[in-house]
Parts: C-alpha cells; structure tokens; sequence
C-alpha cells in the first residue's frame, strides 16, 4: 500500500515533467508547417516533353496525435495529484456532467487542482489548427491525416513566335518582330495533405472543456469541505475530453 509522504514525495517532479510536456506539445501544433504535406506529380503534354521528379512533403505532426500525447503525459499528474488529495480531503461533491455523474466524491482541494488543468487544456484546444476552409478535406485512415482531390494545373513555357509586319518587297526585306507565346508543356497533379482538424471538431472539443469546467466550478462551490487509496481519474477525464 503506497503511503501518502511517498505521493507528496513524487508529486512535484511528476507535474513539472507533464506541464513540460505539455508546453512541448502546444509549441509543435504553432509550427505550422510540420502540419502539412504535399504531393505533386508531372505529366509532359508530349512524349518528347520535358519530364520533371515528383514532388512530395510529409505530414509531421498531427493533432489527434498531440491530444493522445497530452492525455497520455498529463494522465500520470493527474492520479498522483487525486490519490493525495483523495487521502486529505474532507470537502467532497461529485462533478456532474449533463446530469451524469463524470466523477464521484471529490475533495475540494483536487477540484481546485482540476480548475486551474482545464484553463490550460482550454487554452491549448483554443489554438489547435483548423484546416483549411478553401479547401474539400477528407479524412484518409490510410495516412492518418486529411487530404484534398487533385488538382490539376497546366504548365506553360515560353515558345519563340514570329510575326510578319511587312512582306518582303523587291527592294526591302521583310519586316518579323520576334515574341513569345505561352504553350502548354505538361500538367500539375497536386493534392494537399493536412494533419490540422476540421473546425467542427474543434468547436465540439472546445465545449466540452467549457462543459467541464462549468462542471467542476459548480462541485467546488457545492463542497464545504490516511493509508493512501491508489485513485486515478485521469482516465476518464480524459475519455471524455478527447472522445
């Protein structure tokens, strides 16, 4: 049985290592670009065409991904935090969500630990990426990633023309003014690929964190509220969050 200093013990080093985590993982979801990818392939308009390499970026990071990252790093400080609170606490509520009961029994000290979490959660599912709205997104399993139809574009070189002004007569020369004609050579192939999340998606991820706050701001203020129970609710919390 895990005695409560041995918590108290490990608490601090297990929040400073998931906070660290957890501003790492907000950092990578504002460099855009590791959010993206490209494919682009070329076809000559003729077989004597110019032929180029295709073209290809990678998605690097994607943000379904970071939300298991984030609930897989922060579900540790979670249950440290609630098996000592837990073990303290006297001022217990339950936090209901749309009248079910999410967590039972919660001392009013964890309640004041989750409060201050979800305003970082919040923030975070604040600045996930949105894909992007000019776009038709579709989300391809195969990838893990969204991705767009191709697209097709021509590509053009400039071809040398000549164009008579005058006609040659018996004592002058004719009179050609060179220029340039754009001819299509070949055509673009693109689809674009994205690991951002449809705006939808966010907005249901955003509620729900607003849901639980209002949740747990309720139970605190409904709380007036020593061998160590191992509770760990981080699970759920989680599981609802990011369902």
């Amino acid at each position: 049985m895990t005695k409560l200093n041995q918590i108290i013990a490990v608490e601090k080093g297990v929040k400073a290592s998931s906070q660290s985590e957890l501003t790492k993982q907000y950092q990578l979801l504002q460099k855009t670009g590791l959010l993206t990818g490209l494919a682009r392939t070329y076809q000559p308009k003729d077989e004597d065409g110019e032929p180029l390499p295709p073209e290809q970026t990678r998605v690097q990071v994607r943000a379904d991904e970071v939300l298991r990252r984030v609930a897989q790093v922060m579900t540790r400080s979670f249950d440290v935090t609630a098996t000592k609170e837990w073990a303290n606490g006297e001022a217990r509520a339950d936090v209901e969500v749309d009248g079910h009961v999410l967590l039972a029994d919660v001392p009013v000290t964890y309640l004041l630990f989750l409060e201050k979490r979800l305003v970082d959660i919040h923030t975070l599912v604040g600045h996930l990426p949105l894909l992007d709205a000019a776009e038709e997104w579709t989300y391809d399993p195969s990838i893990d990633c969204y991705r767009t139809e191709p697209a097709r574009t021509v590509r053009t070189k400039k071809t040398p023309r000549n164009h008579v002004k005058a006609e040659a007569t018996e004592h002058h020369p004719a009179q050609v003014e060179m220029y340039y004609e754009d001819v299509p050579v070949g055509t673009w192939t693109t689809v674009k690929f994205s690991g951002a999340l449809p705006a939808a998606r966010v907005n249901e991820l955003r509620d729900r964190v607003e849901k639980l706050q209002a949740a747990v701001r309720q139970a605190r203020e409904k709380a007036n509220e020593r061998e160590v129970v191992d509770v760990k609710p981080a699970k759920a919390v989680f599981d609802y969050l990011f369902a």
